[in-house]
């Protein structure tokens, strides 16, 4: 099945700046500051629940799976710290086979109608098509979080950083989570008809998804995926009285060092 939807892509600055918006809205006006225009597109997009496992990481630049937090409160930031953040670095070790994890920040979203946003702990589903990271930041990242006598060998392995999705609370029926397909070449935000997209209905506190952010990996000849573009969406079949949607995001730098 799938669902008819408005997907909100990008015009990108007339002068050819770099596109940026603000995270946070203005506490006067309610507007976040950007420099780019949005340009809605009504698109199909595919429920691919009970193929989800068609989709991998370096192929589709995301992969779904099942496994359960022991932590599930997601009320306060330091008791995530503490506990939700080391079982998702061996999570993110075990199903990458990566070497060496550091989660650098998180993202509570609850969806709350009418409000801006502003609330570090209630922030809203990004409801616009978008990639997170680009090289150059990515590498900043890496010297901003790794002490700085590992950062020379670090950059010489493969890393990417990975984004852990995942509903709390309850099913995500309400704003879920779509992503291209990766024959669609979806690397910028501007709108194409051959765009193909895709998302997992009712995703429940035991699912979630990885999706990379970026990828510096050693194959460069286009087979792997580096990048996946994602957006939030309203999906026209959400029934009236579903629950809002309540998800944790983690950001994480993943490296695979030489052994």
């Amino acid at each position: 099945m799938s669902s008819a939807a408005k997907l909100n892509y990008s015009i990108p600055p007339a002068d050819g700046s770099q596109a940026f918006a603000q995270v946070y809205p203005d506490p006067v006006t309610g507007e976040r500051r950007r420099n780019w225009r949005e340009d809605p597109h009504i698109v199909e997009i595919e429920d691919v629940r009970g193929k989800e496992d068609n989709y991998g990481l370096d192929v589709a630049g995301f992969q779904y799976f099942r496994h359960p937090a022991k932590h599930t409160k997601f009320t306060d930031d330091e008791e995530i710290k503490e506990e939700y953040y080391p079982e998702s670095i061996e999570l993110i070790k075990k199903l990458t086979g990566a070497s060496r994890v550091v989660i650098f920040d998180h993202t509570l979203r609850r969806r709350r109608p009418g409000e801006r946003g502003a609330d570090p702990k209630s922030r809203q589903p990004a409801a616009y098509v978008h990639a997170d990271q680009t090289m150059a930041a990515s590498i900043a990242r890496v010297h901003k979080h790794l002490p700085a006598s590992d950062v020379p060998a670090l950059l010489r392995c493969r890393f990417q950083i990975i984004n852990l999705w995942r509903p709390i609370s309850h099913p995500v029926v309400d704003w879920p989570l779509a992503f291209p397909d990766r024959e669609g070449e979806v690397y910028g935000v501007k709108y194409s008809p051959g765009h193909k997209w895709m998302y997992k209905s009712a995703m429940d506190p035991e699912d979630f998804v990885l999706l990379k952010w970026l990828s510096f990996d050693s194959v460069q000849d286009g087979s792997v995926a580096t990048l996946v573009p994602h957006t939030s969406f309203e999906d026209p079949k959400t029934p009236k009285d579903a629950p809002f949607r309540e998800s944790i995001e983690l950001r994480a730098l993943v490296f695979y060092e030489e052994k």
